[in-house]
C-alpha cells in the first residue's frame, strides 16, 4: 500500500492544483461580480482541501493560489491587453468564453510572476485547457494565444516591476 504524500508547496501538483483552482475562481468572479478577496477566502475556507461535491483538486499550494489570483487582478489590463493582441481582430477578448478567459488572466499571471519557466507555464495552461475544454479547438487557441503574449508581458515586466497603480 502506498503512503499519500501530505500536500506540499514544492510538490509539482500542488501547484497544478493552485492553478486550477486560480482559473476557477477567477471564472467565479467574473460571473458572479465577487471581488478577488472574497472568492479567495470562500476557495480556502471550503474548497481547497474539501471533500465531497466542492472538491477540488487534492493537492493545492494554497499560497500561490492567492497570489496567482491577486497578480491576475493586479495584472489583469496589461494581461488582457496582450490576450487581445494575441487574438485575430475579429475575435476580441469579450468574445471568447469566460473560462478561456480565466486561463489566459491565470497564465498571464503566472508569467507577470515569472513563477516557473516559461515552458512550464505554457504546457500547465494548456493542460488546464484541455481539462476544461477536451480535444476542442480551444486548447490549440490556448497554446496560440499564451506563445504570443507571453514575450510581451516578459518585456513589459521585470520581477521587481510592481503591479500598475489603480486609477
Amino acid at each position: 500500500m502506498s503512503r499519500r504524500r501530505k500536500p506540499d508547496a514544492r510538490m509539482p501538483g500542488a501547484r497544478s492544483g493552485a492553478r486550477f483552482c486560480a482559473v476557477q475562481a477567477l471564472f467565479q468572479m467574473e460571473a458572479a461580480g465577487h471581488d478577488a478577496e472574497r472568492v479567495v477566502a470562500e476557495f480556502l475556507a471550503h474548497r481547497i482541501g474539501a471533500t465531497g461535491e466542492d472538491a477540488g483538486p487534492s493537492e493545492v499550494d494554497a499560497p500561490f493560489f492567492a497570489e496567482l489570483v491577486d497578480a491576475a487582478v493586479n495584472w489583469q489590463a496589461r494581461i488582457d491587453q496582450a490576450t487581445d493582441r494575441a487574438l485575430v481582430a475579429r475575435w476580441p477578448l469579450g468574445r471568447i468564453d469566460p473560462v478561456l478567459r480565466a486561463i489566459f488572466r491565470a497564465a498571464g499571471a503566472e508569467i507577470v510572476l515569472r513563477a516557473a519557466p516559461l515552458e512550464v507555464t505554457l504546457a500547465e495552461f494548456v493542460m488546464l485547457a484541455r481539462s476544461f475544454c477536451g480535444d476542442r479547438p480551444e486548447t490549440g487557441l490556448v497554446n496560440a494565444v499564451l506563445e504570443h503574449m507571453a514575450p510581451e508581458l516578459r518585456a513589459d515586466t521585470s520581477p521587481d516591476t510592481p503591479p500598475p497603480a489603480e486609477g
